[in-house]
């Protein structure tokens, strides 16, 4: 009797152990197939981006439309290189969202690490200002801006550019937040051993905070590559011009060829989908440290 209670239980729990298992590997499958659809769903542009533009026009314009074509071509990289100064656009891009990446950079960090880490008066209510500042959308401002720029003859100007653009509210949240998740004892054992604020700042906390910094770096690098608006308002003539600002203006007047405007998108989008592939690990930590530590 025993013997078969026992040879029961062993059987009971030999079933659990096989259902388990079997919903184990179950959900594992819905889980990789439902990760599968919305990487495709993701990716399925940028995949009809680069295929268009090495199609031919009537290609692109087919219905129904069709993801790969008979024939493919170089000529749309070569219209869109001879019709418009690209070389000219990427000179100015590179320019307006380098030095704005590393001015914000400076001045965020600083700004948050008097935030998180020193005392003075008015602390608090700088910091709500901040925080409500990153409510105001840029359309509220951006004629207020211009006619500002127009009067400081800044148009037209990487000067013009830079500086409206040299610090953000969300920088600054991003980096308080991170100095605000250090240990306290750092830098209090820094001044201990006669370190001032800047030192303790550029020698203790930045080294611990560049997975943060690589994250704003890639957050701000992105936000003014690809921002359209803003050049557009503050450049005037072509020779100003960011990426943007220059393809937009290349789809007016050339609204019907296709081809030219998908090469150009893929010209702009290729070097930070290079920067991304190299720094998506700083960028990941960096995201994942920023903001969950107050």
């Amino acid at each position: 009797m025993e013997a078969r209670t026992a040879d029961t239980t062993e059987l009971v729990d030999s079933t659990k152990k096989s259902n388990y298992h079997r919903n184990k590997v179950i959900k594992s499958i819905i889980f990789k197939v439902i990760m599968s659809l919305l990487i495709l769903i993701v990716v399925f542009p940028f995949l009809w981006l680069l295929l268009s533009s090495f199609k031919y026009e009537k290609d692109i314009i087919t219905y129904p439309p069709h993801i790969f074509s008979g024939k493919y071509t170089f000529q749309n990289y070569i219209k869109v290189w001879d019709t418009i100064p690209l070389l000219g656009y990427v000179k100015n891009t590179v320019i307006f969202a380098g030095a704005t990446m590393l001015i914000s950079l400076v001045l965020d960090s600083m700004t948050g690490y008097a935030l998180a880490r020193m005392e003075f008066k008015g602390k608090t209510a700088f910091y709500y200002f901040v925080m409500v500042s990153m409510m105001i959308p840029f359309m509220v401002y951006m004629i207020p801006l211009f006619i500002e720029m127009n009067k400081m003859n800044l148009l037209d100007t990487y000067t013009g550019l830079i500086v409206p653009r040299a610090t953000t509210a969300f920088g600054i949240f991003m980096m308080r937040s991170n100095f605000v998740g250090l240990p306290r004892d750092l830098d209090e054992a820094a001044r201990l051993d006669g370190l001032n604020e800047w030192r303790i700042f550029t020698k203790i906390m930045l080294p611990l905070s560049k997975p943060t910094l690589m994250a704003l770096a890639v957050f701000t690098l992105t936000n003014n590559w690809n921002d359209l608006l803003y050049p557009l308002i503050l450049t005037t003539t072509s020779s100003m011009r960011t990426l943007p600002a220059g393809l937009a203006l290349f789809t007016g007047q050339h609204i019907s060829f296709y081809g030219p405007v998908m090469a150009g998108a893929v010209i702009s989008m290729l070097p930070l989908f290079i920067i991304y592939i190299f720094a998506q690990k700083y960028f990941v930590q960096g995201s994942a440290m920023s903001g969950m530590k107050e």
